[in-house]
């Protein structure tokens, strides 16, 4: 089989190195289809992985006309040559792309995980309706779908994406995460250069437009807190702009950008505080893992996040594109810290083992069972013996 991502980075790239690392390797001879440079390819090959760098193919959520044709026609020939017997995409880009060279290269089944849905409130009317129509036509050729989340599923359904028997919620393993202790957070703060006392919000994301950095430095800024510390764990194309805003509210001493990071666990304990500004999302793992490691959390209600932030009982909620309603949600969790620990306690609870890598390759066993057992979609065959 081979899977086909848009960023092999942490978050999505992550969640789709530990899908393929959970599946039966008797049963499934995987390879990955990549962007050339992603951070994850070095350790998807020490981990046995065969991957395929993609010398066109570039990242990101936007259509790249003059770029996708190449790029569609790197991946048809990658497909031709594996003659798979599953495609599964993941991405809005990579699912396009791959879907459709997929299906014209007559692999019998293609799954697609919609990590979140590739349209938002912050587009255009124009914007949304195109990109809904795109999805809906690709549906026609998907034999199955993933989602990250139940709410991400249902709007899938209701918008005619995915018929509702070819669709399944899912929850993404994570990777391990070592609970709270006074001892890892002492090192974290020095590991990062943040004094002991101080009250520290933290989150880990690329900083794009989706991950909304600038909304960060709004909703720190209107704290007006002399000893409260932002950290942002990650980079991305909004580093320059992210940084003249910090410097604008006079925030380069408490306003911290370490960069990407390999080593983001260890680094979690430093937060007193996790803190997600995204203005669409699945379900993300960075929330979750925060939630695992025993960190109070404030995130955007968007996508299927409410599923895991329970507003009030496992974190609290702020509405996407709107840093002074984060900044009321942040300043709730740090004026009242035994709230705040009341939520990250029932958080651990509520997360539990669902995130298990060992579950997550039993669940992906049953979607590609039920997907192969359900009639060909489009006007492709049944399956044929191929090499999976």
């Amino acid at each position: 089989m081979a899977q086909i991502v848009t960023n092999f980075t942490a978050g999505g790239g992550g969640i789709v190195l530990r899908d393929t690392l959970a599946l039966d390797p008797a049963r499934f001879a995987c390879t990955i289809l990549a962007p050339e440079g992603g951070s994850l390819i070095e350790p998807a090959e020490s981990a046995g992985l065969d991957v395929i760098r993609l010398q066109r193919f570039h990242g990101g959520r936007r259509v790249y006309p003059w770029a996708d044709v190449p790029a569609y026609k790197e991946l048809a020939r990658h497909l031709d040559a594996g003659a798979y017997d599953l495609v599964h995409t993941h991405g809005a880009r990579a699912g396009a792309l791959g879907r459709v060279a997929a299906h014209r290269c007559g692999v019998p089944l293609i799954v697609h995980t919609l990590h979140g849905l590739p349209f938002t409130e912050f587009q255009s009317f124009a914007t949304r309706r195109a990109l809904c129509t795109i999805e809906q036509r690709l549906g026609r050729i998907t034999n199955f779908f993933v989602t990250d989340g139940t709410m991400v599923a249902s709007e899938a359904v209701r918008r005619k994406i995915a018929p509702p028997h070819r669709i399944r919620a899912t929850i993404s393993p994570i990777d391990d995460v070592a609970p709270l202790t006074e001892a890892a957070r002492r090192r974290a703060r020095d590991l990062l250069g943040v004094p002991e006392h101080a009250k520290v919000i933290g989150t880990a994301s690329r900083m794009s437009t989706q991950k909304a950095p600038l909304d960060m430095v709004r909703a720190v800024a209107a704290l007006r807190r002399a000893d409260v510390y932002m950290v942002w764990l990650g980079d991305g194309d909004l580093r320059p702009q992210t940084e003249r805003l910090i410097t604008q509210n006079g925030l380069d001493d408490r306003f911290l950008l370490p960069g990407d990071r390999n080593d983001v666990a260890s680094l979690l304990p430093a937060f007193d505080l996790f803190a997600m500004s995204s203005r669409w999302e699945g379900l993300p793992c960075a929330v979750i893992e925060a939630m695992t490691c025993g960190i109070p959390v404030v995130a955007t209600a968007v996508n299927s996040v409410p599923e895991v932030v329970i507003a009030g009982k496992t974190g609290v909620l702020a509405r996407p594109g709107d840093p002074a309603s984060l900044a009321e949600a942040l300043a709730y969790m740090l004026d009242y810290p035994a709230e705040a620990a009341r939520m990250a306690a029932a958080a651990r609870v509520h997360v539990g083992e669902q995130f298990r890598l060992d579950l997550r390759g039993q669940e992906l066993n049953e979607i590609y069972e039920v997907a192969l057992r359900l009639p060909p979609v489009g006007n492709r065959v049944a399956m044929t013996s191929r090499r999976s």
